[in-house]
């Protein structure tokens, strides 16, 4: 299955069957986990964490007691570099049938933070269940995932732009790089805000934060993380489409809209 293929397939879960995992899917879960990269070459520590026996609690899961937590220094970019190794994994794990959702705000955490055992300087943005599936979600999924719309995406047109934000892309349009961008309208977001907007000027294609309100911490922000995961399908689905792309970080377009915040650049090889 492509990674396009296991975009389009995996949905955010929280109602679980009960049923444990074997233990060599999660060595394999774990072993993708420290060989997952970011472009920005920041360390990330991964661990399982079992909700039983480190005392957990996440309200809006159901089914499972075992996640996967990552932790790292606050630097620079560390949130857009957590979301872009995070999602590589949740990607594997969909590969494997397992299910994930990404967890930043309902859950203990203190206890959470506790468990994978924080330094002074370190930050966890987000854990992940996993677990397979219950055939039936439960009544308080239903309800959170029609909350927020989360089947529902914006149009091609309303992220997608060409030199400018006044040029929007038709999808017919975008060439070599169009299951690419689909991979990124297609990406999960925190309460499905889609945050991302791209703009392709000669052979780039520049990252911006549409900005809101919406952070997620007093010290990182989610929708940084959201970026990240934005960038990892742009450049996985990229490369399987037989498209070079390199990173880069270089704003285009300094100051062109104070609601824009510029995050990083894939060059496309031409």
């Amino acid at each position: 299955m492509t990674t396009l293929e296991l975009i389009r397939k995996r949905r955010s879960v929280r109602t679980f069957d009960g049923s444990l995992i074997p233990s060599e899917i999660t060595e394999k879960i774990m072993e993708y986990a420290e060989a997952a990269a970011n472009p920005y070459d920041i360390p990330i520590t991964w661990k399982l964490l079992d909700s039983k026996k480190d005392g957990l609690s996440c309200p809006v899961i159901v089914g499972t007691d075992v996640y996967i937590g990552g932790k790292m220094q606050k630097v620079p970019h560390a949130e857009e570099a957590f979301g872009y190794s995070f999602e590589k994994i949740v990607l594997f794990a969909q590969s494997l049938d397992v299910g994930t959702t990404w967890i930043g705000g309902t859950m203990d955490r203190g206890a959470f933070e506790r468990a994978m055992d924080l330094k002074e300087g370190e930050f966890m943005p987000c854990v992940s269940p996993l677990g397979y599936p219950a055939k039936k979600m439960s009544v308080r999924e239903t309800m959170m995932r029609k909350g927020i719309r989360a089947d529902s995406r914006m149009e091609f047109g309303e992220l997608f732009f060409r030199d400018h934000f006044g040029a929007p892309l038709a999808e017919d349009d975008a060439g070599r790089i169009r299951d690419a961008l689909e991979a990124v309208r297609l990406s999960p977001s925190a309460v499905n805000k889609q945050p991302w907007r791209v703009v392709l000027r000669d052979n780039k294609a520049h990252f911006y934060r549409y900005r809101s309100r919406l952070t997620g911490g007093s010290s990182w922000d989610v929708q940084k993380v959201d970026m990240g995961i934005a960038l990892c399908h742009f450049e996985l689905v990229a490369g399987e489409s037989g498209v070079d792309v390199s990173f880069e970080i270089e704003d285009p377009m300094p100051g062109t809209d104070r609601d824009m915040q510029y995050i990083a650049t894939f060059v496309i090889d031409e």
